[in-house]
């Protein structure tokens, strides 16, 4: 059942409100307000609103059946509902009556230089490009017949759409990443290229291997790169080794060549192997910079080697790197390296960040089992919020050893990252410097969910300060005691 704000909403929305029509597209795009998930219903709200906009301002700019090769001067308000726009998920609006509107809108969105731009352009090389959608494109190329655009135009589109998806792969964007990886599943995939692979896999033919990465094949184009580099292809990702050094500069370039090439395709060991190269004193292209930016490209797409010298290079210039937590960005990446399995990152890690995963040893660890009993009976108690806030901050203090001041003034919604929690109360204590603990049970990511729902709704300063903090701490500390230390001896 629709909430009365939703319905108070779709009033004003009614009557020619763009705002609130606005609001009414992001809760179908995001089931706010209880409202059910739907792009096509937030589509029409969204061309509603644009064409009231369109209308009150018509005399500044249109964007009605122009072409438009600048989307940059328009107002606040048309460049948010075009933002808005972006955001709607086209494929699932086919069909529906605001299709039309969507798809041109996308088609001048894409084309602009607009933030938005970036996400029209992925959907749209998606929506035409995407191999399983084969279904969907046809769909497409039908309608779009309908409209009095013939078969050409539509591999006209494809074509504009894969201009799109290359920009995309060579950018620095949100959807890079996706871009590379739908590209690599545009490879070539015909007998004539699967038979050339499979005779340098069977017979190490090295004139097929050369033909199938001048035809475009990724790991073609790889594996020849790390011939020429002398690094052995056979090792498992991660581990390229350095076979006796000896080759000649051309034969780098040559391997430098290839491996950028796969690199572009987004495989992260040519980035590794590049960012290797980059380095060898014998390349006339030595970079040390190069290299680094290499590594780190590796790093982002998930190679663990990388991962771990991103780390280890993070710490090692941690006086001079400026970040407000040292050490945080080293321990992410030397975490991630951990987590696939680098033996190298377990010890480095344990520099960096504190263990404290058996919290029956800790401190706190009575008041946070008589906490855990309040918590669950909170209704038979009748605890007020903020003596449940104090208990939460319990809990968390026995699974990650926190000191007094700690368990008292820690943000807690600020707390958790995803392999750590960060503890910092220098907003009240300068001198206490920030603690890296590391997160290693369910149970202590149970506890950090269950604080961080907690604190969710309250005021920022609905605990109080430090000193009312001490005095409800000392009043809960005591409540807690009579109360389960007397069920427990009873029990």
């Amino acid at each position: 059942m629709a909430s009365r704000e939703f319905l108070k909403i779709l009033q004003s929305a009614r009557l020619g409100d763009v705002s609130a029509q606005q609001n009414l597209a992001y809760a179908y795009l995001t089931g706010a307000l209880k409202t059910p998930i739907q792009p096509a219903n937030a589509l029409i709200w969204l061309e509603k609103a644009y064409l009231s906009l369109q209308n009150q301002i018509v005399s500044q700019l249109s964007l009605s059946n122009t072409e438009i090769s600048d989307l940059g001067g328009y107002s606040p308000e048309i460049l948010e509902i075009l933002e808005q726009i972006s955001a709607v998920p086209l494929e699932g609006t086919f069909n529906s009556p605001a299709f039309s509107f969507g798809w041109e809108s996308f088609w001048r969105i894409a084309q602009s230089d607009i933030d938005a731009s970036y996400a029209a352009q992925w959907q749209l090389a998606e929506l035409l490009l995407n191999p399983n959608k084969k279904d969907l494109q046809e769909e497409l190329s039908a309608w779009l017949l309908k409209q009095g655009n013939d078969g050409a135009d539509f591999f006209s589109l494809q074509k504009t759409a894969k201009e799109f998806l290359l920009g995309l792969a060579d950018s620095d964007t949100a959807f890079t990443n996706s871009a590379k990886e739908l590209l690599i599943q545009l490879q070539p995939k015909d007998e004539a290229l699967s038979s050339l692979w499979n005779a340098w896999i069977s017979d190490k033919n090295e004139a097929a291997l050369m033909q199938a990465a001048e035809l475009g094949l990724t790991i073609a184009k790889l594996t020849l790169g790390l011939r020429l580099a002398q690094f052995n292809e056979n090792e498992p990702a991660g581990k390229l080794v350095n076979e006796p050094v000896g080759k000649s500069n051309a034969s780098l370039k040559k391997a430098a060549y290839w491996l950028e090439l796969a690199a572009k395709d987004g495989d992260r060991d040519a980035w590794f192997a590049l960012g290797e190269i980059y380095r060898r004193p014998q390349f006339s292209g030595y970079n040390a910079a190069e290299s680094d930016r290499c590594f780190d490209r590796a790093a982002d797409l998930g190679h663990a080697q990388a991962q771990f010298r991103r780390g280890a290079n993070l710490w090692r210039k941690r006086e001079k790197v400026e970040e407000k937590i040292r050490g945080l960005q080293a321990s992410y990446w030397i975490w991630q390296a951990h987590q696939q399995g680098v033996p190298e990152a377990k010890e480095l890690l344990g520099k960096i960040l504190e263990n404290v995963s058996n919290p029956k040893e800790n401190d706190w660890h009575e008041l946070a089992t008589f906490a855990e009993e309040a918590l669950n009976h909170h209704a038979e108690y009748k605890l007020d919020h903020e003596w449940i806030l104090l208990c939460h901050r319990l809990i968390i203090a026995n699974q990650f050893n926190f000191s007094k001041a700690e368990l008292l003034l820690c943000d807690v919604g600020e707390l958790q990252h995803e392999h750590c929690v960060v503890v910092d109360i220098r907003h009240e204590l300068p001198k206490i410097l920030p603690r890296l603990i590391q997160i290693d049970t369910t149970q202590q990511r149970r506890s950090l969910l269950a604080a961080g729902k907690a604190f969710a709704g309250s005021e920022a300063d609905q605990e109080g300060n430090l000193r009312q903090r001490r005095y409800r701490f000392d009043r809960v500390s005591e409540w807690l005691k009579t109360t389960f230390s007397q069920d427990q001896a009873v029990a």
